[in-house]
């Protein structure tokens, strides 16, 4: 299956970004607790005007919109859950030291995938669906329509779950296209050609081939 990052999703990721991110001022620690659909406007618009606001961001400095990005994403995505699902059935032979390994580098893999999203960002709008769910649901998905000039509107849906923390995103999907799907085919394919070590290799090594240069005044 083709790689998410080839099929020319961009702008899409952002949208996927837009709804990882909490808004200016949330504590890590701290889950917020609306609903899963008032939660996707808030964090997305609040997050919409912070990028357009932060002047190193907007001036391209990426170190800058990793770190706000890794202080905030933690709270709305199930990166275990996430992992999980993408390995399907390879997810079994792992040890609890490589599940805990493989759920730290995926979740950094998708960090720097949103960080590259965003850097995109151009003003989009935004359309978001009613939520089909009744007040009693623990798993839903949530709507929302990219508006862009030029083109048809783009469609991502989030898979919600209700935990003791809040609502957390456990899968999306970017034109019809599930993230856990598409990364599952990758991920067993390296498993059965190397092994979940071979697996954690791979996504160390995309991890380090992605990493930003250090922040002026960093070392």
């Amino acid at each position: 299956m083709t790689n998410p990052m080839n099929i020319g999703f961009g702008r899409a990721w952002l949208a996927a970004a837009l709804l990882a991110v909490a808004a200016t001022g949330a504590v890590a620690d701290e889950p917020r607790r609306e609903a899963p659909d008032a939660l996707v406007r808030s964090v997305t618009d609040e997050l919409v005007a912070l990028i357009s606001k932060d002047k190193e961001i907007r001036g391209g400095n990426r170190a800058r919109l990793l770190e706000v990005i890794e202080a905030k994403v933690l709270p709305h995505f199930n990166f275990a859950a996430m992992t999980a699902l993408a390995m399907g059935q390879s997810w079994r032979q792992a040890s609890p030291e490589q599940r805990k390994h493989l759920v730290a580098e995926f979740s950094t893999l998708l960090v720097r995938t949103y960080a590259s999203a965003l850097a995109a960002y151009s003003d989009q709008r935004f359309e978001y669906r009613p939520l089909r769910a009744r007040p009693t649901d623990t798993d839903v998905t949530v709507s929302v329509r990219v508006l862009q000039s030029g083109a048809q509107p783009l469609a991502i849906d989030y898979s919600m779950e209700k935990t003791g923390s809040g609502w957390k995103v456990y899968d999306v999907m970017v034109g019809g296209v599930s993230l856990v799907a598409n990364y599952r085919t990758e991920f067993n394919n390296t498993v059965r050609a190397s092994g979940i070590d071979g697996l954690l290799k791979d996504l160390q090594a995309k991890n380090r081939a992605g990493e930003p240069p250090p922040a002026p005044g960093r070392q």
